[in-house]
C-alpha cells in the first residue's frame, strides 16, 4: 500500500510534465479563508479519477496566490441517498472542523466560479505516497488521525478512504473529500478503526461535547434533519466516551484507498 492513490495524481501540462502550483504553505486560517473568498479563479486542470467533476485552480490575489480544489455543483452526479448540493456539505465539515478547534478539514468557501456555484478548498500540499494505513504506523501521526476519526463519528462520514488522509508537508495531517457526510441516517464508512475501544483523553472529551453544541453556520449548509442527527450523535459520542469499534468489517468503504 506504498503507491499513492490515482486520485492524489494531478493534471499534468500538456507536454505531460508536472504542473508547478502556487502552494500556501503553514498559512494562517483566516488568510487563507480571505484568498480563496476574494482571489481571482482560474483553471489549470481537471482532477483525474474523480466521481464528479472536481477541478485544479489557482486563486490570485495581488499580493499572492494559491492552488485550490474546486467543486462545482453542476459537476455532480446524482445520487439517491444525498441530495444535490454535496459542495455544501464541503464547506459544514470545514465550518464544524474550526469550531472544535480542530483544523482537520482545510480552509473551504463557497464561490461562484468558471462552472457556477461551488466550494473552493485549499490545495493541500502533501506526501501523496502517503495515506492512513501508511501514517497510522506511526505513532507521532496519532493524534491527528485521532481527531480527524472523532470528527467522521461527528460528520457521518460515509466515504472515509486510506487516501483522504493528506500528510500535508508542512506537518498536520488533513481529511479530504467531505461530500458525503451528514447524512440524517447513519451511514458510517471508514478505514479508521485502529483507535476502537479506547477512551476519549480531556481535549477530545471537550471537543466532542462542543460538537453537542454547534455553530449555527452550519445550519445554513445542511437540512434541519441532518443539523439535529449531528447534535444527538455527538451527544451520544461524549457519553460513549470512547471510540467505538467494528469487528464485522461492515462499516469500511470500497475501494479501501
Amino acid at each position: 500500500m506504498s503507491e499513492p492513490a490515482p486520485h492524489h495524481l494531478l493534471p499534468k501540462n500538456e507536454d505531460g510534465t508536472q504542473l508547478e502550483l502556487p502552494v500556501i504553505w503553514d498559512a494562517s486560517t483566516a488568510n487563507a479563508l480571505r484568498l480563496l473568498r476574494e482571489g481571482e479563479i482560474s483553471v489549470l486542470g481537471r482532477m483525474p479519477y474523480s466521481s464528479n467533476a472536481t477541478f485544479l485552480v489557482q486563486v490570485s490575489h495581488p499580493t499572492t496566490s494559491t492552488a485550490a480544489i474546486y467543486k462545482p455543483e453542476r459537476g455532480e452526479r446524482p445520487l439517491w441517498d444525498f441530495p444535490s448540493g454535496l459542495y455544501r456539505r464541503e464547506i459544514a465539515a470545514f465550518e464544524l472542523s474550526h469550531a472544535l478547534g480542530w483544523s482537520v478539514i482545510p480552509p473551504t468557501v463557497e464561490r461562484d466560479g468558471p462552472f457556477g456555484v461551488g466550494s473552493v478548498q485549499l490545495f493541500i500540499d502533501a506526501h501523496f505516497e502517503e495515506h492512513y494505513f501508511t501514517l497510522v504506523s506511526e505513532d507521532r501521526h496519532h493524534a491527528d488521525l485521532r481527531r480527524i476519526c472523532a470528527f467522521d463519528l461527528i460528520a457521518n462520514n460515509t466515504d472515509r478512504k486510506s487516501g483522504h488522509c493528506l500528510a500535508s508537508r508542512w506537518g498536520p495531517i488533513y481529511g479530504i473529500d467531505q461530500g458525503l457526510c451528514f447524512a440524517s441516517d447513519f451511514k458510517l464508512r471508514t478505514v479508521i478503526w485502529d483507535f476502537g475501544g479506547e477512551a476519549f483523553d480531556d481535549d477530545l472529551a471537550a471537543a466532542i461535547t462542543r460538537a453537542a453544541d454547534p455553530p449555527e453556520s452550519l445550519a445554513d449548509w445542511l437540512r434541519p434533519a441532518e443539523f439535529d442527527a449531528l447534535t444527538d450523535r455527538a451527544e451520544w459520542l461524549a457519553s460513549f466516551g470512547k471510540f467505538p469499534a467494528d469487528d464485522g468489517g461492515r462499516r469500511w468503504p470500497w475501494p479501501l484507498v
